[in-house]
């Protein structure tokens, strides 16, 4: 598969998946194309970076990185609140075959292979979450550069 069949195929289902998640948790209709295209930025980010070679936690901090301002960008555009768009927008990038194999590994007895996948999930979800708290850090500052300046005025 050439790489631009690649980059629409994963597109197409980060995107799917995400609206179909979204859906699930009963987020408002209105909320779901929006969702859908969060969830899609932050995988593709995370995708892009993977495949150039930059390693998981990095491309996992700046996907979710990207996830939480594209959450941000589409509260304050919609009027809602960014949960809303950042929950459903993180399934692309949680770990589940590789909770799996975790699992799989610590019911066959390979407790070494099983602690080598469990350090690896616990690798993603931090990186996810410095990307989260990162997003919101810069929300933070921004907010404050643009009260200081309001106040100058």
């Amino acid at each position: 598969m050439t790489i631009w069949m690649e980059l629409v195929v994963q597109t197409a289902f980060s995107y799917i998946g995400t609206i179909a998640f979204a859906i699930m948790i009963n987020i408002p209709r209105r909320a779901l194309n929006a969702c859908g295209i969060c969830g899609m930025m932050g995988w593709l980010t995370f995708w892009l970076l993977y495949r150039v070679g930059s390693g998981r936690m990095v491309a996992n901090v700046l996907g979710s990185l990207i996830l939480g301002i594209m959450g941000l960008y589409f509260a304050r555009k919609k009027k809602m609140p960014a949960i809303l768009f950042n929950i459903p927008g993180i399934v692309p990038l949680v770990p589940g075959a590789t909770a799996y194999q975790a699992v799989y590994e610590m019911v066959l007895g390979s407790v070494n292979k099983a602690i080598i996948y469990s350090v690896r999930i616990l690798l993603v979800a931090g990186g996810i979450a410095v990307g989260f708290m990162l997003t919101s850090l810069l929300s933070e500052i921004m907010t404050k550069i643009r009260q200081h300046r309001m106040t100058i005025k």
